[in-house]
């Protein structure tokens, strides 16, 4: 009986997904469990907080640390349900640029949904090139650690973070029925680690913690810019902790009854990095050796984090088996970015909107992966990397791109939304109430207008070429190839996703939103009954 109910719900979730004009080609063999293993390994909070501590500590110190993550919390689960509210209504991996497409006013649809693409796969390209460089640049700090001598260079790095792009796309390539395992895995190792590392760095330091005063008010501002805005740019080490979890949208095609379930995970996902990262940061804090030791711990070869270990253990190697436990959590991140990228570059492939869509739409019959899309990934990642060679601050740039074009992409939809009057999504499970939904929408507009402008800034003073922040050269690129590919073919061919049409006492229609002008209308009076 239970297996008919679940053959018939995954019956409904086919048909549900071929009403919006796609066929059923992902197998939906993630559990909500898997499915909040693979989000929350994404977002791994407490190890890209960690490993990222040298963004925080020289921009704003502990405060930023430990207070830019509540700040940065709440904006980001205020654009979580924001964001849930879209997926309960349209659960299919195009995510962003198919709700933009729905919603948006008929004469801009297409353009609108058009860039929202460009931008939220290109995010992705560059959240799994960050998730390669937090392993390389810890491996680099493992070694200086060792070797006193060693003489880090950018190659090496570079060379490291192929290695880790190369494991991460044969796991996708070749083994995609293990992904579910994986990220199963992923989650138990996370929290696994979480709790050990906490434990163990807590217990070897005692009673030499350091104070309150130092963890939750001490100010250190070396980037050269003004108090607040140094502060401000510590955000990035937040925002790229708690980015990522429009993942869930991505992926949302292969879990069952995705209405429900899609938007619990996503929010759930960004409540426990919350959780986990507030913790977490507070031990590394409590044992960092406070105010006489902090400068030491910002200017270390070795990075804040690995320096932070042996402070606490006054051991090497019982420092570096600590260490094994973010560096492998930073490998199961990068797979399973690398996952959700993909399937992103498929979805919009799909719908018309890269070039040659129908090759990188296409799944591989035997692997029953968009193998076309992750090769397509692959390699925009490998020449990402490239930044590596030319520029001392590439780790500033690279995590930059990816928090502000996930960034701008997650509030697009809403801003749309509430400049119609919140009046654009049909009957769905989840839904947020009047007041709660304007105040979710516009404080997490707001956070992404803010962040947008601050993480282009350079993250030091004097500007020189080699420490300038790429980001901006980088999301321009982006925008321009974006801009000429529409006039060059999407203006003429791209006509969005196709969406349903709901309505009582009708049948069903189905349309791409940009050719129908009565599309609101119809909705709209769906909406009110």
């Amino acid at each position: 009986m239970a297996r008919e109910r679940q053959q018939s719900r995954v019956f409904d979730d086919a048909a549900h997904l071929a009403s919006m004009g796609h066929k059923a080609e992902l197998n939906r063999h993630f559990s909500p469990l898997a499915m909040l293993g693979l989000a929350f390994a994404i977002l791994n909070s407490w190890t890209a907080l960690s490993a990222s501590l040298s963004l925080a500590l020289p921009s704003g110190g502990p405060t930023s640390v430990i207070w830019g993550l509540i700040t940065a919390g709440i904006c980001n689960l205020s654009l979580a349900a924001s964001m849930a509210e879209f997926l309960s209504a349209y659960p299919t991996a195009g995510g962003q640029y198919h709700w933009v497409a729905v919603i948006a006013w008929p004469k801009w649809r297409p353009l609108l949904s058009w860039i929202t693409g460009w931008i939220n796969v290109s995010g992705w390209i560059a959240l799994v090139a960050s998730g390669g460089l937090l392993g390389s640049q810890l491996i680099v700090g493992v070694i200086s650690f060792t070797n006193q001598n060693y003489v880090p260079q950018r190659w090496h790095q570079f060379l490291i973070y192929i290695g880790y792009n190369l494991v991460a796309f044969l796991l996708n390539a070749f083994g995609n029925s293990l992904l579910p395992y994986v990220t199963k895995g992923a989650f138990a190792w996370s929290i696994t680690g979480f709790v050990i590392i906490s434990i163990t760095v807590l217990a070897c330091a005692s009673p030499d913690y350091a104070s309150g005063k130092f963890v939750f008010t001490e100010f250190i501002n070396d980037s050269g810019w003004p108090g607040g805005i140094g502060w401000l740019l510590g955000l990035l080490q937040a925002g790229l902790g708690l980015t990522g979890f429009d993942a869930v949208a991505h992926m949302i095609e292969e879990i069952p009854n995705p209405h429900v379930e899609g938007p619990r995970i996503m929010i759930a996902t960004v409540m426990i990095g919350i959780f986990t990262g507030f913790i977490f940061l507070t031990c590394l804090l409590l044992v960092s050796g406070g105010s006489a030791n902090v400068q030491n711990i910002i200017g270390s070869a070795a990075g804040p984090l690995l320096a932070i270990f042996y402070n606490a253990t006054g051991s090497k190697a019982g420092s570096i088996c600590l260490l094994m436990f973010p560096l492998v959590c930073l490998l199961f991140a990068t797979i399973s970015i690398m996952t959700t990228s993909s399937r992103m570059t498929y979805a919009f492939a799909r719908d018309g909107g890269l070039p040659a869509s129908r090759f990188f739409a296409k799944v591989h019959s035997k692997h029953e992966m968009p193998l076309n899309a992750l090769i397509l990934t692959t390699i925009l990642v490998v020449i990402f990397g490239c930044i590596f060679l030319g520029s001392s601050s590439a780790f500033n740039a690279i995590i930059s791109a990816s928090v502000v074009a996930l960034g701008v992409s997650y509030a697009i939809p809403p801003a749309i939304n509430c400049l119609r009057g919140r009046k654009m999504l049909p009957p769905r499970p989840f839904v947020l109430p009047g007041p709660l939904g304007w105040m979710c929408n516009l404080l997490g507009i707001a956070y992404v207008i803010v962040t947008t402008v601050l993480f282009l800034f350079p993250p030091t003073l004097p500007v020189t070429g080699s420490n300038m922040n790429y980001c901006i050269v980088a999301f321009f690129i982006v925008i321009v190839i974006s801009v000429v590919q529409w006039f060059v073919d999407g203006r003429k061919n791209y006509k969005g996703p196709v969406v349903e049409l709901v309505g009582e006492g009708e049948e069903d229609q189905v349309v791409h939103a940009a050719d129908n002008d009565e599309f609101d209308d119809k909705r709209g009076a769906a909406v009110e009954r």
